[in-house]
């Protein structure tokens, strides 16, 4: 027990007493590899159903139901970062009572969120497709994808919770461990069941479930094992309302984020199949191919959002500061090198996907046209994940919002119905998040000035 609490305190001082800059790079690599194995996920999914299938099962697999579900992980990934913000403040201020009290509230919230989840995604499965207006031709494929997909999302978002727990008290490695464990495993169901069994889609969707099904067991096996201070007890397993409110307060704001997000995207997604299949096809292999970028880039929030509520949680605002910029000059160096990377390889990259040349055309004018633009959301990752990580939430998601809802849709329905065309769809991006930028930014140095006013008085 006295080596556990040993790693558990040298984990801790990694954080709060380390290098900044070496000790965001040694948290960052595990979350962004271990990210960019859980893209893998649906990545291999598409690049195999695309490659021995066709592009209508790559466009069932990648587009609308991968909209869809990408959505719901997203607004329940919100809720556990809320959880993980309470948890690494109690971790930092050395509180254990409360630590393991967060700890088992957001564990019993899980499970209960991801069955309803589950059930209510299984039975709507139908009725969403046909809003988004998904082309007949792939219909069929993408609801029995979607279904199978939703049987097992319950532990892909028990993973999440865990995960996301255990990099709240700075370990980063584990996660990604028992990710590369069932990225592995999932390859070789998907060469097993697509291509020798040709099961098509459906084999793709089964292999995802039982690889994410293997992920889940591993985490919370690690959380009822591996710890002291968050030990993870089955039977203590219950909700304490007043803590889950609190980790609801900080999570809703980014779920109710990720759901605008998800509108938009759902509309966008809309627009694009009515271009038709190659269209649809083309779009989703983008969307696979700019994922490495949203990986990096969400570690690089994940991991700042961690550092600023660890060093706030113990006092110490400069150091909060110094890692924020710290992060930041990273994030702008790493990111904008893959921007440029994923420009000079688009043909490549995207002909993984798929033979077809018109749909690789497609994919590259996608790409030429909207990857430039996603410099700007790095400033919005990296100063939303540093007031997430004190718990300021409310403000930044009402700027976002207003990204979303004030520029992105109304540009969806009105302009984009008057100019039928592709470039006005994907232009549609970057207004939005130039707008978002342009509030958020100044409201971050306003808040990190009435902290060190509100912090100066305190210590008077």
């Amino acid at each position: 027990m006295s080596s556990e609490l040993t790693n558990t305190k040298e984990l801790k001082n990694e954080i709060t007493e380390g290098i900044i800059w070496k000790q965001l790079l040694i948290f960052f690599f595990p979350i962004v590899v271990g990210t960019l194995f859980q893209q893998l996920y649906n990545t291999v999914d598409a690049v195999i159903v695309g490659r021995f299938v066709g592009k209508a099962a790559l466009a069932s697999v990648g587009g609308s139901a991968a909209v869809l579900t990408y959505q719901v992980v997203m607004f329940f990934t919100s809720l556990a970062n809320g959880a993980a913000v309470v948890i690494s403040q109690f971790y930092g201020a050395k509180n254990v009572q409360r630590l393991h009290a967060a700890l088992h509230t957001a564990a019993a919230f899980s499970i209960i969120a991801s069955i309803l989840i589950s059930v209510i995604g299984f039975l709507a499965t139908p009725a969403l497709l046909a809003v988004m207006k998904t082309p007949e031709d792939i219909m069929a494929d993408s609801v029995g994808y979607l279904r199978i997909y939703f049987l097992g999302i319950t532990a892909m978002l028990i993973y999440n919770m865990g995960s996301g727990i255990m990099r709240a008290v700075g370990d980063s490695k584990r996660p990604l461990y028992y990710l590369i464990i069932c990225c592995i495993l999932n390859i070789i169901l998907d060469i097993v069941l697509v291509v020798f069994f040709k099961l098509g889609i459906v084999g793709a969707a089964i292999a995802t479930i039982i690889s994410q099904a293997v992920s889940a067991v591993l985490v919370v096996r690690a959380l009822m094992t591996s710890y002291e201070m968050i030990r993870l007890v089955p039977k203590d397993m219950r909700i304490d309302f007043p803590l889950l409110i609190s980790q609801l307060r900080i999570g809703i704001p980014g779920g109710i984020q990720s759901l605008m997000y998800g509108l938009t995207n759902v509309i966008i997604q809309t627009s694009i199949n009515q271009f038709g299949t190659d269209t649809a096809a083309a779009w989703a292999a983008f969307g696979k191919v700019d994922a490495i970028f949203w990986a990096v880039s969400g570690a690089f929030g994940i991991s700042i959002t961690t550092f600023s509520g660890q060093n706030y949680g113990a006092g110490k605002l400069d150091r909060m500061y110094k890692s924020v910029r710290t992060c930041l000059g990273m994030s702008l160096a790493l990111c904008g090198s893959i921007l440029i990377g994923l420009l000079v390889l688009a043909h490549p990259l995207l002909s993984l996907f798929t033979s077809d040349e018109t749909v690789i055309g497609l994919g590259t004018y996608m790409m030429f046209n909207i990857v430039p633009s996603y410099a700007i959301f790095i400033f919005v990752e990296i100063f939303t994940g540093a007031l997430r990580g004190i718990g300021d939430v409310m403000i930044p998601t009402f700027i976002t919002l207003g990204g979303v809802c004030l520029v992105r849709l109304p540009w969806i329905l009105i302009v984009t119905p008057i100019r039928k065309e592709l470039f006005t769809i994907l232009v549609s991006y970057p207004i939005a998040w130039a707008a978002t930028a342009l509030f958020l930014i100044p409201y971050y140095f306003y808040r990190k000035k009435k902290l060190n006013e509100r912090w100066k008085k305190t210590a008077a």
